[in-house]
């Protein structure tokens, strides 16, 4: 797979990363073998970038990649995040963006990572009691001390996109965005990024898996998945929601790809690095192969123009991080 810029701090990343939360929680049952294969595959394909956060488990997340890829940790680039204050229990206590509790993450996640150095190292959420300017700060002094390589924040808005920018450059924005979420192309997150050469990496770029098709009815999803208190997926909106995948699955069908791989070429057209999450090899294995898809402007147009902003029934709703 390519690999291309992130940003214009001078980190490189392969053009589509993994998002591995869902091998951990969230997503219905887990399967460590196989989440341990699904990365050791995403590394032989050049699916390099691996996304994770402390609080997926809390800290299982982190963990599951340290023993899988910790023998390979110079063939990838690790991204992981703080914002939620979390004991070594695992106990939460809200949103804690403080100086003093960003230093505690960083190096908790290093060990539970099992490396000296985090590549891309975010904000997970800004702290509303807390500065922006504090938090970022401290995470300055995180790449003065060799610990992370670059920073990055996710679900920002615009200008908390430019004050954080202000304190230390900023490599990446990470937020939602598919053809189910396209709230950055008109809330100025987008063109924010844009402006001042931060990177912008996609989470949920399938809409929660909704753009595979494969998910026709709530029942469809495991008993514990987190996407059943999630307002497109309850039943009215499924049915609602399932007349927009249909459409882009014709799109698709018309160029012999899978509505996921044109989701996702979509996105890469757009110089956004997608992270979608699997637990599986042959999803991954699919999904990757969307790097090499190279739409055409009237492609582009076409898939604009079955799934505006705004298309998708239901409310956007993020899955809690607590």
């Amino acid at each position: 797979m390519k690999t291309v810029k992130l940003g214009s701090q001078g980190l490189s990343v392969s053009a589509e990363g993994l998002g591995a939360m869902g091998m951990s929680v969230w997503y219905g049952p887990r399967d460590e073998r196989e989440a341990v294969a699904t990365l050791n595959r995403a590394v032989d394909i050049g699916v390099t970038h691996i996304d994770t956060a402390e609080a997926y488990g809390p800290f299982e997340n982190e963990k599951l990649i340290g023993r899988a890829l910790g023998k390979r940790r110079d063939e990838i680039t690790i991204a992981t995040k703080f914002a939620t204050e979390f004991d070594d229990d695992g106990t939460s206590h809200g949103h804690n963006g403080s100086a003093a509790y960003a230093h505690r993450a960083v190096d908790r996640s290093l060990k539970h990572l099992g490396t000296d150095v985090i590549d891309l190292y975010y904000l997970h959420r800004v702290d509303p009691k807390v500065p922006v300017e504090e938090s970022i700060g401290a995470m300055s002094e995180m790449v003065q001390a060799g610990k992370v390589r670059y920073l990055g924040v996710s679900e920002a808005s615009a200008d908390l996109i430019r004050r954080a920018h202000a304190v230390h450059p900023l490599t990446a924005l990470q937020s939602e965005y598919s053809l189910f979420s396209r709230d950055v192309e008109h809330n100025g997150v987008l063109e924010t990024v844009r402006e001042l050469g931060i990177g912008f990496v996609a989470f949920s770029p399938l809409g929660r898996g909704f753009l595979s098709g494969k998910i026709t009815r709530p029942e469809d999803l495991a008993p514990d998945d987190a996407r059943h208190g999630l307002p497109r997926f309850s039943a009215e909106n499924i049915a609602a929601n399932l007349a927009v995948v249909g459409r882009i699955t014709r799109l698709a069908e018309a160029r012999n790809i899978t509505p996921t791989q044109l989701a996702l070429a979509w996105l890469m057209a757009r110089q956004v690095v997608p992270i979608p999450g699997t637990k599986r090899r042959a999803y991954l294995e699919q999904n990757a192969e969307a790097a090499a898809i190279e739409l055409t402007a009237d492609e582009l147009a076409a898939v604009d123009a079955v799934a505006p902003h705004g298309v998708a029934a239901g409310g956007r709703d993020v899955v809690p991080r607590t």
